[in-house]
């Protein structure tokens, strides 16, 4: 069985991961008491109809028993039962604004007025410290869109999870944001930018017209393989010592032209390594 257990801070998304993770074909249960997990995995475990991926959602809106997760978590190992935990997160800041657009109660808010909604997420936060420090996956969503959720969640679990180390490789622009999921952020400024030249201006990383223009310079040439051989020495390192997710960002200033090259670099690169790698651009289409 592919068990994934979803847990993470009100408002960050876990309901759209619960939804793609049902789309792609996981048997989803939402908001289970943790201890009856062992229980409902040796249930599913021995029932003729087979269940091969699994999907649970374990978070605050439970409560006090929400700290029984990682005795739970203990019994399934104990079980020899493999898991995954999906861990889904976003800034304070984002978080409450999400809250005052929607209006939307804090499962952890109380009839006290006195108390802000920024404690109440901080005390949140504070009370999943630990999940969060354990999660196989933690995927940021402050500066993603709900399509983009999807499809990082997808990559993850569309083939088995197992203890490969699934590398993604992000383009972004600074602009907007360094990606908060970031493992290694490589910066890619310092290169000429296709932005100023009037007929490249319109047209993205993935398009040759742009690739060309910035590999013709001799300092585009020069970083590939002084990039590469640091990435090839890194990823190894990161596989052998346990890491299941690793997140390689490469920003240009708008995330549309240079980064892009080079995030296409490094992912065929990788790629070519034989490791479990995606690929996307987040910020191509502003």
């Amino acid at each position: 069985m592919q068990l994934v257990i979803v847990t993470g801070m009100s408002g960050a998304g876990k309901s759209r991961a619960i939804d793609t993770l049902e789309d792609i074909g996981f048997f989803c249960v939402d908001n289970m008491t943790p201890m009856l997990i062992p229980t409902f995995v040796k249930i599913l475990s021995d029932s003729a109809e087979v269940r091969e991926k699994v999907a649970i959602v374990a978070d605050i809106r439970l409560g006090d028993s929400f700290s029984q997760l990682f005795k739970a978590l203990d019994e399934l190992r104990i079980m020899e039962c493999e898991y995954k935990i999906l861990f889904i997160d976003a800034d304070n800041e984002v978080l409450l604004r999400r809250y005052q657009e929607t209006r939307r109660k804090h499962p952890l808010s109380s009839n006290d007025s006195s108390v802000e909604l920024i404690d109440i997420i901080q005390k949140e936060r504070e009370i999943l410290k630990k999940a969060r420090d354990i999660a196989d996956y933690v995927i940021d969503t402050s500066l993603i869109n709900t399509s983009q959720l999807k499809e990082r969640i997808a990559k993850l679990f569309l083939d088995d999870v197992s203890n490969t180390l699934k590398v993604n490789v992000i383009s972004f622009g600074f602009k907007y944001g360094i990606p908060k999921d970031s493992d290694l952020v490589f910066d890619v400024r310092c290169l000429p930018n296709p932005f100023y030249v009037q007929e490249l201006k319109n047209h993205t990383g993935l398009e040759s017209c742009v690739s060309d223009y910035i590999m013709q310079f001799e300092q585009s040439r020069g970083l590939v393989p002084k990039l590469l051989d640091l990435i090839n020495y890194l990823v190894p390192l990161y596989r052998s010592e346990g890491k299941s997710q690793l997140t390689v960002s490469v920003g240009c200033t708008g995330g549309k032209h240079r980064s892009v090259t080079f995030a296409e670099i490094v992912y065929n690169n990788i790629k070519q390594q034989g490791y479990n790698v995606s690929v996307y651009h987040r910020d191509i289409k502003r």
